[in-house]
């Protein structure tokens, strides 16, 4: 596929093809259009640019999975969360705890938020991410389409094929593991 033939379809339109199809190539056009985005977010946060392109591609493979499990609806935020959060977690796994945030993206001149308080909240959506990646794959699931989503119960079971009650004890305790497995990755952080 030629991707400048597709220019003219939205990304929604994509998105709803690869679901209608499932051919990867219709996420490969979304990829290319994001790459340059990815690759300066990966920038923004490595500041190598081979750690920067081997990211964009781990970005790619986890979009390729992640969109076969789950209906995403607002692409490029996604896309942008994702690369932005692996960057985090290969920013932790080096050992930095401190996170570099270039403050002129961070803070514009009237907005008052403070360094600090985003990073603290900005480690845990990290710890969040590390968390739910722990849960079993039904209460990840379901946990995922209903906080991130913002899929209703009725939805869930349609697209997991899970029972009403399924999904409710799958959220319930998905969100209960998340709790304690947060409480335990914020002690090992002290």
């Amino acid at each position: 596929m030629n991707p400048d033939k597709y220019k003219h379809i939205e990304d929604n339109e994509l998105l709803n093809k690869f679901y209608a199809d499932k051919n990867n190539e219709w996420l490969g056009i979304l990829l290319q259009r994001y790459t340059l985005l990815l690759l300066g977010v990966c920038m923004k946060y490595l500041k190598n640019e081979d750690e920067a392109k081997d990211s964009v591609q781990q970005v790619f493979l986890k979009a390729i999975t992640e969109l076969h499990k789950y209906r995403v609806d607002y692409f490029k935020s996604w896309v942008y969360m994702v690369a932005k959060n692996h960057c985090l977690m290969k920013l932790r796994d080096k050992g930095k705890h401190a996170i570099e945030i270039n403050e002129q993206l961070l803070v514009t001149p009237d907005e008052s938020i403070n360094k600090k308080e985003f990073e603290a909240k900005d480690m845990v959506l990290g710890q969040m991410e590390l968390a739910l990646q722990q849960l079993n794959t039904e209460q990840q699931q379901c946990v995922t389409l209903f906080y991130l989503h913002k899929k209703s119960y009725h939805e869930i079971t349609e697209q997991t094929g899970y029972s009403l009650l399924q999904v409710k004890s799958n959220i319930q305790n998905g969100k209960r593991n998340l709790k304690i497995m947060l409480e335990r990755l914020q002690q090992n952080e002290q």
